[in-house]
């Protein structure tokens, strides 16, 4: 940064002359630090992976949480400051439980991802607060179909078939553009993404430091075992 540009990184209300909100800016360097969480459509449904990062043998992999449920036919998975997502989590539970209570229907995807991303807004906006530090990749099915979103720290919001957030995007997305298809099968979706996945890291990914979920058409969200992560890792 610029010594002239510093003054205008003290409050998230301060535009610079050319426009930015370093804040938010800042923010986004938050998501780029974070693991790798990978969102891609198939044929009849959406899949979320995401790399744990285990930092230590001692740590117990079932303890971290990377990829949560929304509702039963909503998941989501984040990369950034976990305890930033946790708290977008629970805003994404309640609207999705208050919807479903006033209307008597489940809400639409796009229609949770909007009221989440508003909400994200907000925290650009007044001054007193800073941006989450978290990006969400909101995957779910509905009477409009199959849906993957992925939401910044600035409350921007796009869809995708298939996409990357996180430290390993650029590897991820490298892979995605040369291999992916449309209409893939469940089993080569995955695949694909584990091989996604495995380009961005270090070392060969492993089923414990590995979180896989998924929605499909009439069914609900899930996440798939350690033994069938193991399966697939072995193709």
């Amino acid at each position: 940064m610029q010594p002239g540009q510093m003054a205008y990184d003290r409050g998230i209300t301060v535009f610079s002359p050319d426009g930015r909100l370093f804040q938010v800016e800042y923010a986004r360097e938050a998501v780029k630090k974070g693991t790798t969480t990978i969102g891609l459509k198939y044929k009849g449904g959406v899949a979320l992976i995401v790399d744990k990062k285990v930092s230590s043998k001692l740590v117990e992999p079932a303890s971290i949480e990377k990829i949560y449920d929304v509702d039963e036919h909503i998941g989501c998975a984040t990369s950034g400051l976990v305890a930033d997502a946790r708290i977008l989590v629970d805003e994404a539970r309640k609207n999705a439980q208050v919807h479903k209570i006033t209307y008597g229907e489940n809400i639409s995807v796009e229609m949770l991802v909007k009221k989440i991303c508003d909400y994200k807004q907000n925290y650009t906006q007044y001054g007193g607060a800073r941006p989450f530090g978290t990006a969400i990749l909101m995957a779910g099915i509905d009477d409009m179909g199959i849906s993957l979103f992925e939401t910044d720290p600035s409350g921007a919001l796009v869809s995708y078939k298939a996409t990357c957030i996180g430290s390993g995007r650029p590897a991820v997305m490298d892979v995605f553009e040369k291999e992916y298809q449309d209409g893939m099968e469940c089993v080569d979706a995955l695949k694909l993404g584990l091989k996604a996945l495995g380009s961005a890291l270090e070392e060969k990914p492993v089923a414990a430091s590995v979180e896989i979920g998924v929605v499909e058409t009439g069914k609900k969200f899930r996440r798939l075992s350690e033994e069938e992560i193991s399966d697939l890792l072995k193709e």
